[in-house]
């Protein structure tokens, strides 16, 4: 298995060189992009992250490394789409995310326009967002939480969590403590019959909660899939 990753990230390497990257690092897990004080290595804003999302391994490098970073970028790499996954990836701090079905050129560009400062979604969210339009325009959201049992303050937490805000951030704002929008969010996801934020925001966007947020998308369409690849970090020549 680690002949086969060294193979993947040689693979890449050569891709994203040939594209007039400069690839800094290929390692197998977050501790190999650090300095000795822990923080990202060459942290600027043309340095992007690629981080393999196999096995939800992923999300878990992405809130590490987003914690560290002060202006690196970062692309996460999935299998496959899901809504759900691709939501929490950006709330965890990813600057883009692309799904592993592409083919060279698409993904060489993807890489780049988020070392450019702009976000990359799959093009299957296009579908996914065009789809609730209608529910999030038609104003019937005040019935939606209605029905659901959600009182004012809990409507207030839940367009926090579809904001992407964490409970710290939440309490501060609406000026209560961390423990009391812990007990919100509970209640919330049980009102709601989920099991996390991520769901809980997607019930929100699909009841037309909150007012319709601007996206600048830029859609990669798939061609053909990518050997898996551990952590690496390019920088746009």
């Amino acid at each position: 298995m680690l002949a086969k990753n060294e193979i993947a990230r040689e693979g890449l390497r050569q891709i994203l060189s040939s594209e007039s990257f400069v690839v800094e690092a290929s390692v197998s897990d977050v501790s190999g992009l650090l300095d000795a004080q822990g923080q990202i290595r060459n942290d600027r804003p043309d340095h992007v992250i690629v981080i393999d999302g196999a096995s939800g391994s992923g999300r878990s490098a992405c809130r590490e490394i987003s914690a560290r970073r002060r202006q690196a970028r970062i692309a996460l790499l999935l299998d496959q789409y899901s809504f759900e996954e691709v939501v929490e990836a950006f709330q965890l701090g990813a600057d883009g995310v692309i799904i592993k079905e592409i083919s060279c050129a698409p993904l060489a560009e993807s890489i780049r326009l988020v070392s450019m400062g702009e976000k990359v979604f799959p093009s299957q969210i296009v579908t996914n967002l065009t789809n609730w339009i209608p529910a999030a325009s038609a104003g019937d959201w005040k019935r939606s939480a209605s029905v659901a049992g959600l009182s004012d303050r809990e409507i207030e937490i839940l367009e926090s969590i579809m904001a992407g805000m964490a409970n710290k951030v939440i309490a501060r704002q609406l000026n209560i403590s961390e423990a009391t929008v812990k007990v919100h969010v509970k209640a919330i996801l049980r009102k709601l019959g989920v099991e996390n934020r991520t769901q809980a925001a997607t019930w929100g966007v699909k009841n037309g909660l909150g007012e319709p947020v601007q996206l600048n998308l830029r859609e990669m369409r798939p061609a053909r899939a990518l050997s898996r690849l551990s952590p690496m970090t390019v920088r746009a020549a």
